[in-house]
This record gives C-alpha cells, sequence and structure tokens, in this order.
C-alpha cells in the first residue's frame, strides 16, 4: 500500500526533528530481522535513552537534505533504519547498535551514519563504535597513571627484600 503525501511530509518531519537534536545517527540495514528480536532492540534502546526508526530511503535523504550535513551519504541499500541518541555520549547509538549487531550478523549490519556533523561510511561507524565508553577511558587512563608509580613500588620492595 503506497504512503500518501501527507504521511510521507509527517515521516520527513518527524526525520527532521530526530537529526536536529541528534548528536549522532547510525544507518542500519536490517534485512532478515524478526518481530521479536526487532521488538527486544526497541525496548534495549528506549532503556537507554536511545531512538530506533524505520524509514524509507527516498524521505531519510530528503529529511538530511534539509540539514548542512558535511561530505556525501554513503550507499545505502536495502530496508534502512536510523537509531540515534540526543542524549551527551555520542557514541551510544553507535555502540548499542554494534552491540546488537554481534549477535545478529547476517541480518543487522551497520551502513553508515552521521558523526560529528559529517557522513561517515560503514568501516568509519564500525571503529567509532568500538571505541570504549567513557568510564573505561577514565580507568585506562588511571592505569596508566599509576603504572610508574607501581613499578617503582615493587623495584623498592625487590630491592628491601635483596638487602635482607
Amino acid at each position: 500500500m503506497a504512503i500518501t503525501k501527507q504521511k510521507k511530509a509527517e515521516i520527513i518531519e518527524k526525520l527532521q526533528g530526530i537529526i536536529s537534536k541528534a548528536t549522532s545517527l547510525v544507518f542500519v540495514q536490517f534485512k532478515g530481522l524478526n518481530a521479536n528480536d526487532t521488538a527486544n532492540l526497541r525496548k534495549d534502546f528506549r532503556g537507554k535513552g536511545l531512538g530506533y526508526m524505520v524509514a524509507k530511503k527516498t524521505l531519510l535523504k530528503r529529511a538530511l537534505s534539509a540539514k548542512k550535513i558535511n561530505g556525501e551519504i554513503p550507499e545505502l541499500g536495502g530496508e534502512i533504519a536510523v537509531a540515534y541518541g540526543d542524549m551527551d555520549d555520542a557514541l551510544a547509538p553507535s555502540r548499542e547498535v554494534y552491540a546488537f549487531h554481534r549477535g545478529h550478523k547476517e541480518s543487522f549490519i551497520i551502513a553508515g551514519g552521521v558523526f560529528e556533523g559529517a557522513y561517515r561510511n560503514a568501516k568509519e561507524m564500525m571503529n567509532i563504535a568500538t571505541i570504549p565508553g567513557r568510564e573505561v577511558l577514565l580507568g585506562q587512563i588511571a592505569a596508566l597513571l599509576n603504572s610508574p608509580v607501581q613499578r617503582f613500588a615493587v623495584a623498592l620492595k625487590q630491592i628491601a627484600e635483596k638487602k635482607q
């Protein structure tokens, strides 16, 4: 059944609202994903403050053309959905899509996205998705800063044991 012009205008308006509020967008190909998995994905995303919307590619491209985004839109083939987040963590949508992708490799694929005001291809979005979260990065920095002190303490202990 064809979508009416009024419904298309509503979808474009909704997409434009999402695009203007989102810190990042992830374009997802979801061919063969069953309804139960989709419902679980949406529920999981809602719990984390993220959104997931399926839209026709032409309507998505119209909505994206209204916003100034650097670069060329990546090639979008197949059925496309948009994962988005309007929170402080710009990595959250790509990280959560990647986490779901690991369990559904054949039917759920990252096709590209928008990050820091520019279009990104699938490879770049996969790289962005694998960046650890803020807490993990802070832990790694703390371990890195603590390492010289810890090594110095171990060296002093060995010297003290050797003198006894």
